[in-house]
């Protein structure tokens, strides 16, 4: 029997398995690396262009919140500008309201009544007067509430007095005023 010795055939194929092994580790290891770089440098660029375009979308929002701004000063002004001409409007309207009202009175006050003293807040007119009789008040309340610019009469007190030697009733009132309809408005 031929005795052959395998024993270095085998050291040599384990030393090459071995060589083999590294070489394949150490390429798994670099697959490795070069993978994790790749990914890396993916999500970083993912962040780079997300923060690109965050920036952008901050500036155009800085750009639109001055535009809001811009907005909102000009309709504050607009606002004002119709408010003043509101206020125009409203005194082109009521400007022959004491007109109306000192007619009306002249029209409305009987005979045996007169009086002495107007006054207007806004729409709300109080006189104080005096008449020969509370049939003369009853006749001024009556004729006010059925004149078309006057409205709502309320005597407040009447009371007899004595002036220049004659008995007369003094008198307070109080009754609104009807505001015009504005051009082409129909009441």
């Amino acid at each position: 029997m031929i005795r052959i010795n395998l024993l270095p055939h085998r050291e040599e194929a384990r030393k090459a398995r071995r060589e083999q092994f590294f070489v394949l580790a150490g390429l798994v290891v670099a697959l490795a690396v070069l993978v994790a770089f790749g990914v890396y440098s993916l999500i970083d660029g993912q962040i780079a262009a997300q923060e690109e375009k965050n920036n952008f979308l901050k500036q155009e929002i800085a750009s639109l919140d001055k535009e809001l701004d811009q907005i909102k000063r000009l309709k504050e002004q607009t606002q004002a500008l119709l408010a003043r001409k509101q206020v125009i409007e409203d005194l082109q309207r009521d400007r022959g309201e004491t007109v109306y009202l000192l007619s009306e009175l002249v029209k409305q006050v009987p005979e045996g009544a007169y009086l002495t003293s107007v006054k207007q807040e806004g729409l709300a007119i109080s006189v104080t007067g005096y008449a020969q009789s509370n049939a003369r008040i009853s006749a001024l309340m009556r004729n006010i509430d059925g004149s078309p610019w006057l409205e709502e009469p309320q005597l407040i007190e009447s009371k007899a007095v004595a002036l220049n030697g004659r008995r007369v009733n003094e008198f307070g009132m109080k009754f609104g005023l009807t505001r015009a309809a504005p051009e082409g408005e129909v009441k």
